[in-house]
């Protein structure tokens, strides 16, 4: 899949439908993060939490059962649904969505979480422009944790 497909580059227009959409996208993502930092906050069973993952994922990025498993390749073909300026941070809610779910899980399954989330930060890194020390972090702890036995 050609990036320029998935996440084109072009100037924004100052226009009210483009500045519309932007605040769209930031109330959204503002949004997204308030209820991942609850959920984060709370301390329950195992079981709650992942059902709660379960509602983050269905609400912000799509199913939940899609997203846990499928391979990176149609990860980034299901993001071409979403409108260009709105890619990447949909792509970053799913990549802090599996760092966190990867917490959930042991084995097989963290590693692919690990390893999902690991492929979004370092395409987001690539490609926002945007410079994150958050970001950054994130992307060696995910490596340090790939790299070390269970």
């Amino acid at each position: 899949m050609a990036i320029g497909r998935l996440y084109p580059h072009q100037s924004l227009k100052n226009n009210p439908q483009t500045m519309l959409e932007q605040d769209y996208i930031m109330r959204l993502v503002r949004e997204f993060f308030e209820a991942l930092e609850l959920f984060m906050l709370r301390r329950e069973a195992v079981e709650v939490k992942a059902e709660r993952l379960q509602t983050l994922y269905n609400q912000y990025v799509g199913p939940a059962d899609f997203y846990r498993t499928a391979e990176m390749n149609d990860v980034m073909q299901s993001f071409e649904r979403f409108d260009q300026h709105e890619r990447l941070h949909r792509m970053e809610m799913l990549a802090e969505l599996y760092y966190v779910d990867a917490d959930l899980h042991t084995g097989p399954q963290r590693q692919h979480l690990l390893s999902q989330s690991l492929q979004l930060f370092r395409f987001i890194d690539r490609h926002s422009g945007v410079y994150s020390f958050d970001r950054l972090n994130k992307i060696n702890r995910l490596e340090r944790a790939l790299t070390e036995k269970e």
